[in-house]
């Protein structure tokens, strides 16, 4: 009889464990103006028979009991055009939760129209005025292509016209322009560098702040991108936080690249308001692993310090307000001494120098978004944040040619520090499903103290600034729909920068027109312009009396013009083919006053700031290229990317020279494949992601060995300048992962095999004085990354 019960219990819980599901649930809404659509239609694709739910008077929607797996929704509702959400991924260890937008049809309901499938979630920005170039991406995506690090930078650097500047961080080149014209923007707000060891002026880092894990759908733009972003050259990443559960408690737990890390969310009560929300929460906190195995006894040579916080929380007001608050911040420093560099092997640090280093970034922003009516709402934030970089170098003098220390000396030391508080506010009224107004405007306090001296061989005061400035940006856009096929998104921006008495205007328009239900045709212009560093605009040049002048601080924007024109066409349901070409042309960069090969656009992609004076808004460059994406989404347990660009990417300085510029790769292509399979009965995949990526080398400016003997330094051959190109950059990655579903519980592990053929990519090459020939640093070798995570 026992026995028999045992056998009982145990058939019980198999057939349990055979038949896990989850919960999917969300909100429908008009995308145009957040007001919930009643009566929508919810189905389940491919269940038999029919799976499906209508929202309710909220726009709520609840689907109990979907399978494991990858599953694909329908969205549909009379007066709008169907939505499709493709490749959704339900395990176990978490509830599912959508934010669906729907897009009103312009044609009556006896119209018979063919219209390109502008529904296909995969394919949509969350900004609908994004006409060209603009790259929708989910969290997910940033694990799951082998060698991303769950770093939103890293997975973009796979996208055509994109590539990464080098192994060590995640700064991106787009089109050839400097990773320093990119704009980071946070749930609306502009914001810092949102990197680990991040230098001001800077975009980049070898480690995000940004947690894949909290992130939602989220907007990456390489040009030509809508008039509500301003103060960007090259390209902007529009991020999104998503809302913590509101019904459930659910926890993470990671170990990873990105460190050690525990995460939660839910309800802060179970109570619900009459507009059926709850207020929710999400946080996360992240510790550097290597960082943790230093305090339990591994000691390693350079080894990073840092950890992060994000935490959100939404509260409802009422059956037509939310009020959102956030927080992201992070600390990090790190520690070269001379002594332990291999001069052939490490791509930072100096054998000549010790280096230390501290940053930090902190942004936190509080905002109430409401919906007036069926056609309008507004919402208004209000943020502030710091970021501070510390630096203190010493120069290591070695006994003769032996690695023997006979002194060091302090040779240089900064402190810098910015800043800012701001005001954000938008609204937007649809007047009717043609026409859509969108104005805002954002005023950025800033407050800086830049303190930076040389001290060896001579005391040289670099910078030694304290003081407030004002950034004020004002934006209108309409977007109009002629017909389903036709469309026009325009917008203008004005901004207005106080510490150079400098204003700006800036048209952008953009044209989609629908050939078929397959194929699109898109067009777009658009004026842009980008403030100069802080620490570039307040660099002091010596005079020859000792005194000091800051002769870059009434420099202007430097500004671009940018078209761009593609096709889109859908070959098959799930097969995309994308062809765009641009020509970007740049003014108003900053050059030297003396005959020179400097440009601004040479900047940009690492961690010290620019020590050039006397610079005015006389150089020119251009960009131009072609790009073509070939993605199948994900189907039939498989997936593929292959992205191709060809470009140019040249400047002039004050010397009227043509130049490459250092981003001037020339080419670069990605092929990306997944496939998965499922194993067993119980919801476990293993999956396999490859990664391919070849690019032409940078160009660099050649060392002069001659010269560099006689001074016993690094000297450049400066008449060259950007002629010397590295050899070709070539890695392959290799990701194998398992995911195994339990009761309310998903394991994933995971080990990411990066540079899998140990291709030894040339990072830079430099003089050392003690063996007195040059020096060649190579990039990442092969490197095997685990990773863990439990979510319950």
């Amino acid at each position: 009889m026992k026995k028999t019960f045992l056998l009982l219990v145990l058939i019980f819980i198999v057939k349990l464990a055979s038949a896990q599901t989850q919960t999917v649930r969300g909100k429908v809404t008009d995308g145009a103006s957040r007001s919930p659509i009643i009566g929508a239609n919810v189905s389940l694709m491919g269940s038999n028979p029919l799976v499906g739910v209508a929202t309710d008077e909220n726009g709520n929607f609840r689907l109990a009991q979907v399978p494991i797996g990858r599953i694909s929704l329908k969205v549909a509702f009379i007066g709008y055009e169907d939505v499709f959400i493709k490749d959704v991924i339900v395990n176990t260890g978490k509830e599912v939760i959508l934010d669906i937008a729907m897009l009103e049809s312009v044609t009556s309901l006896n119209e018979v129209v063919v219209t390109f499938q502008r529904s296909e979630d995969a394919k949509i920005s969350n900004n609908e005025m994004a006409t060209v170039s603009s790259r929708p991406f989910n969290p997910s995506e940033t694990l799951k292509y082998a060698g991303s690090l769950g770093d939103p930078s890293r997975m973009a650097a796979n996208f055509a016209g994109v590539s990464g500047a080098n192994d060590a961080r995640n700064d991106i080149i787009v089109r050839g322009n400097s990773p320093a014209s990119l704009l980071w923007r946070l749930e609306g707000v502009n914001i810092p560098n949102p990197n680990h060891f991040g230098a001001l002026g800077t975009s980049g880092g070898p480690v995000s702040m940004l947690n894949t894990n909290l992130l939602a759908k989220s907007d990456f733009m390489t040009g030509a991108f809508p008039a509500e972003y301003a103060n960007a050259l090259g390209s902007v990443f529009d991020l999104r936080l998503r809302k913590g559960n509101d019904e459930k408690h659910e926890f993470l737990t990671q170990v990873g690249f990105n460190g050690v890390e525990v995460g939660a969310e839910g309800p802060f009560s179970k109570k619900k308001t009459a507009s059926g929300r709850q207020a929710s929460y999400l946080l996360n906190y992240r510790y550097s692993l290597f960082g943790l195995m230093s305090a339990i006894g591994f000691q390693i040579a350079g080894t990073p310090y840092y950890q992060d916080f994000t935490f959100k929380t939404d509260i409802p007001v009422g059956k037509k307000g939310t009020f959102s608050a956030w927080v992201l911040g992070g600390r990090s420093n790190i520690t070269f001494l001379g002594k332990d560099v291999d001069t052939e092997g490490d791509a930072y640090g100096d054998e000549n120098n010790n280096t230390f280093v501290n940053f930090g970034a902190g942004i936190a922003a509080a905002s109430y978004e409401h919906r007036f009516s069926d056609k309008t709402y507004g919402k208004i934030t209000l943020s502030g944040s710091q970021s501070f970089q510390n630096f203190d170098g010493d120069s290591v003098i070695y006994q003769g040619d032996s690695k023997n220390i006979e002194r060091e000396i302090r040779n240089e030391t900064a402190r810098f520090s910015n800043d800012k508080l701001s005001i954000n506010a938008v609204i937007n009224h649809k007047i009717n499903a043609k026409n859509k107004l969108t104005g805002g405007f954002i005023i950025d306090f800033s407050r800086f103290d830049l303190k930076g001296t040389r001290l060896f061989p001579r005391t040289n005061e670099l910078r030694n600034a304290t003081g407030e400035t004002m950034l004020g940006q004002g934006y209108l856009q309409w977007k109009h729909r002629f017909n389903e096929q036709l469309t026009l998104n325009s917008g203008l921006n004005f901004m207005s920068y106080e510490l150079n008495g400098k204003s700006v205007l800036e048209p952008r328009i953009g044209l989609n027109y629908a050939v078929n239900a397959k194929s699109s045709l898109n067009i777009a212009y658009g004026l842009h312009s980008n403030l100069q560093p802080i620490l570039l605009s307040f660099f002091q040049t010596r005079n020859p009396d000792g005194s000091y002048a800051l002769n870059n601080k009434g420099l202007g924007f430097t500004r671009s013009h940018h078209f761009v024109v593609g096709i889109e066409k859908s070959l098959t349901e799930n097969l995309r083919l994308k062809v765009e070409t641009y020509y970007q042309s740049l003014f108003d960069v900053p050059v030297e006053t003396r005959t020179s090969y400097y440009s601004v656009l040479t900047e940009g992609a690492t961690f010290e700031p620019t020590n050039i004076g006397n610079l005015v808004n006389k150089g020119t460059g251009t960009n131009y290229g072609v790009e073509i994406t070939l993605e199948k989404y994900f189907s039939n347990s498989y997936y593929f990317l292959l992205t191709t660009s060809i470009f140019d990417s040249k400047y002039k300085g004050s010397d009227g020279v043509e130049r490459n510029t250092p981003f001037n790769g020339k080419y670069v292509v990605n092929f990306l494949a997944g496939k998965e399979f499922k194993i067993g009965n119980k919801g476990n995949v293993l999956s396999i992601n490859w990664r391919i990526t070849s690019a032409g080398g940078r160009f660099v400016r050649p060392v002069d060995l001659t010269l560099s003997a006689q001074v016993g330094a690094t000297v450049y051959d400066d008449a060259n300048a950007f002629t010397q190109q590295q050899t070709a950059y070539f890695r392959t990655d290799l990701k194998f992962s398992y995911k195994i579903n339990r009761k309310r519980l998903t394991h994933e592990i995971a080990i990411d095999l990066q540079n899998i053929t140990n291709s030894q990519n040339v990072f830079q090459q430099a003089y050392n004085p003690r063996t007195q020939r040059i020096g060649t640093a190579y990039q990442q070798g092969f490197l095997p990354i685990p990773f863990y995570r439990l979510t319950f």
